[in-house]
């Protein structure tokens, strides 16, 4: 990450970011993770809100994490709703709103709540299309393009098959994040050792990570300051 793309404003209320998807093991988990540590690294207080009760998949990372003493710290608390995480956002700079998968309801609230929502997706048709589709359905309930962007996730050696994903996403009238995220052992490793995606020991990994998740930190910083103007 460059130096100083975090310091634009800190709003007393936090800033909120969700990340939802109609299905699971796409990487949304991850990236709540892999977001969260960059802003902590750079001293922005954090939470992330695993609202998936069933699996609290980021809240088992953070306890391997603790465990481990990796620095920074990054906290995350199980809430049962919506409703119940946003009540503690006014005490953190950012609130990542990790959402359940399959929950219409909800993703909708964390939509609504969130400055920008990210969805996470393979590259198949299987992804794709209910990614889409939840996408289509976000609008409907009237949360505008601009607030909805995809990461590729998961993907694989295949430039022409990134290139075709990002086409198909861009033709249904959303943003794709620059960079990619491709399934690699390392990650999962890293996972398992409570660490996030920059924090691998592979840097040519880490850099490619690096570079999904400054996408996402230049979007919110231009999305910031179009709100503020």
């Amino acid at each position: 990450m460059h130096e100083g793309f975090f310091s634009f404003y800190r709003y007393v209320m936090a800033l909120i970011i969700g990340m939802v998807s109609q299905k699971g093991g796409v990487g949304k988990s991850t990236l709540s993770r892999l977001v969260a540590r960059e802003y902590a690294l750079a001293g922005w207080t954090v939470k992330i809100a695993d609202l998936d009760v069933s699996q609290g998949t980021s809240f088992n990372w953070q306890s391997r994490r603790l465990q481990a003493g990796i620095e920074p710290v990054v906290p995350v608390e199980r809430f049962g709703t919506v409703e119940q995480a946003l009540k503690i956002g006014s005490h953190y700079d950012l609130l990542i709103l990790d959402g359940p998968p399959h929950s219409t309801a909800g993703t909708l609230k964390i939509a609504t709540a969130s400055l920008l929502t990210i969805l996470p997706t393979g590259l198949s048709l299987d992804d794709l299309e209910p990614s889409v589709l939840l996408a289509h359905e976000l609008r409907k309930r009237e949360i505008t393009a601009p607030k909805i962007a995809f990461a590729l996730s998961r993907v694989g050696d295949s430039e022409s098959e990134i290139a075709e994903a990002r086409d198909y996403i861009t033709q249904a009238g959303y943003r794709v994040l620059a960079g990619s995220l491709p399934e690699k052992t390392a990650y999962r490793r890293a996972s398992d050792e409570g660490r996030s995606l920059t924090e691998t020991r592979f840097p040519s990994l880490n850099r490619r990570s690096d570079e999904l998740a400054q996408g996402i930190v230049d979007l919110i910083t231009t999305m910031q300051k179009g709100k503020a103007a």
